[in-house]
């Protein structure tokens, strides 16, 4: 049976355990029915009003159990929706000892993971990771049962682990949440958080697998727009990356209310060489609500490189020294890589400091937080301000950049590390390789890609869907080091492959 049609009679089931429960007058197992109902509306079929409706009922049930373990969901409850970190913290740390009063696995669990999130939230990194390593080794021991508690532990370990860009953390623990996914068939965790694992895979890297985790997610969350988004939002950061702006930009209509959407979008903007659509996007969301270090931190970022861009290096400079203020609040090494660069710009704008030293410490954090893409494009910065002084190390620098660039096929990059080695008098290889292996469906694809046909006109006559044509393309044009159909198209015209039908 299909996952989504399993967690339908699930729901059903749930629906009439709850039920029983309440008539028999065990407000704490009808509790967790209620729990796991609201769960089942809002993170898997996107009904978050529903959601919020069955877990007051929850509470509400549990406000009137005289029961040790009752008290401590209350109280775990009560540490969600209060502000402050201490405040959190407390009620968290007694949710725990209740739990573990009353032998909760799965209360001393969520409460473990919940604290942990909130910490790693609030700029307290290592703190908080401790407690959700805790959580997961719980989980993969086989103690915990409550899907909700299950799902809400595997997301927030890949959700803090994307935020902070912790490779290493999240791989250590991808084996056993996969074992734990399959054992449970877990849609969520296979679809909506499996979002947040892309993103570790994108920073790793890991480009192919992080879209192949995209694609799975969204086609395990048809139907449902509000869980779909944030994969859409980080597929569209992918074809950034890759230097596909326009099917980016197709993906990202519609969702600029997303927080996912903003950094992307305005990377877009640049990418079309409109900074000061940029500037105005993040000069609004960065006024109208208040950021994680995180999350604000790449927004400086991008505004440093648009303000650059214009000439505005006076603006640009007070963004660089806010991120020099996030690095030094929360030191992580991306935090750090991202403020380094940002002081190179700043000192190959005005022509002042020293720029190559920044390109060298932001190649050496990004390099220790294991993001090839970022360590290849700061080399190719250096690379490009050391030229007139220094041919043989931009070289060096310049073709390191161009074998991860164009490994990972970050096309307009890898071009610009192209163009910099021509100038320079050292050869590079452009455009696809000669030894591209392409599927024999994608084969056919890329024939009819040829012939001008449409994705729905292909998929008519293959035999497919337009979607699955559709990633089909976006195979096809990441394995050639393509941009667009224009692009294949062309290539299809003057290679063997165009007779093929």
């Amino acid at each position: 049976m299909h996952a989504v049609g399993d967690y339908a009679v699930a729901l059903e089931a749930y629906e009439e355990a709850f039920a029983a429960y309440r008539d028999e007058g065990d407000l704490v197992a009808a509790a967790r029915a209620a729990r796991t109902i609201g769960w089942f509306r809002g993170w898997v079929f996107g009904e978050w009003a529903v959601y919020q409706g069955w877990t007051s009922q929850a509470i509400a049930l549990l406000e009137r159990a005289e029961d040790e373990r009752a008290a401590g969901w209350v109280r775990h409850e009560e540490a969600r929706r209060s502000s402050g970190l201490e405040v959190q913290r407390r009620l968290y740390i007694e949710a725990i000892g209740l739990a573990r009063r009353a032998g909760d696995a799965d209360l001393e669990c969520d409460a473990t993971a919940s604290l942990g999130m909130m910490l790693v939230f609030s700029g307290l990194v290592e703190e908080g990771m401790a407690y959700l390593d805790g959580a997961l080794a719980a989980i993969c021991g086989g103690g915990v049962r409550e899907l909700p508690v299950v799902e809400g532990c595997l997301c927030g370990l890949f959700n803090a682990c994307e935020r902070t860009h912790d490779v290493d953390r999240a791989e250590q623990w991808l084996g056993a949440a996969e074992v734990v996914i399959r054992r449970g068939n877990l849609l969520a965790a296979a679809g909506y958080c499996r979002a947040h694992y892309a993103g570790i895979l994108m920073s790793a890297g890991r480009w192919a697998a992080a879209e192949a985790e995209l694609v799975g997610a969204m086609e395990l969350l048809e139907g449902r727009a509000a869980l779909r988004e944030s994969a859409l939002c980080r597929l569209a950061d992918l074809r950034l990356r890759q230097g596909r702006t326009e099917d980016a930009a197709v993906l990202l209509y519609g969702l600029d209310h997303h927080e996912d959407a903003v950094a992307p979008l305005a990377r877009l903007h640049l990418a079309r060489q409109q900074p000061a659509l940029a500037i105005e996007l993040i000069d609004r969301v960065l006024a109208s609500r208040d950021f994680a270090d995180y999350a604000e931190a790449p927004l400086r970022a991008v505004a440093v490189d648009g303000l650059v861009m214009l000439g505005m290096v006076v603006d640009a400079q007070r963004h660089c020294e806010r991120l020099d203020a996030l690095a030094a609040n929360q030191p992580t090494k991306v935090l750090k890589a991202m403020a380094a660069a940002a002081r190179a710009r700043i000192c190959v704008a005005t022509g002042k400091g020293d720029a190559r030293a920044c390109w060298h410490e932001a190649i050496s954090q990004y390099g220790a937080a294991r993001m090839p893409a970022e360590v290849a494009c700061v080399r190719l910065e250096l690379a490009k301000l050391v030229a007139s002084n220094r041919p043989e190390v931009a070289i060096a620098e310049a073709s390191a950049a161009f074998d991860v660039l164009d490994r990972l096929g970050a096309t307009r990059r890898a071009d610009e590390a192209a163009a910099l080695l021509r100038a320079l008098g050292a050869p590079a290889r452009t455009g696809p390789k000669g030894n591209v292996e392409l599927t024999k469906r994608e084969d056919e694809v890329l024939a009819l890609v040829g012939h001008g046909l449409t994705n729905a006109e292909i998929g008519e006559r293959l035999f497919i869907s337009p979607k699955t044509v559709e990633h089909h393309v976006g195979r096809i044009l990441a394995k050639l080091r393509m941009r667009s159909r224009t692009e294949a198209a062309a290539y299809v015209a003057r290679s063997p492959r165009s007779g093929r039908k």
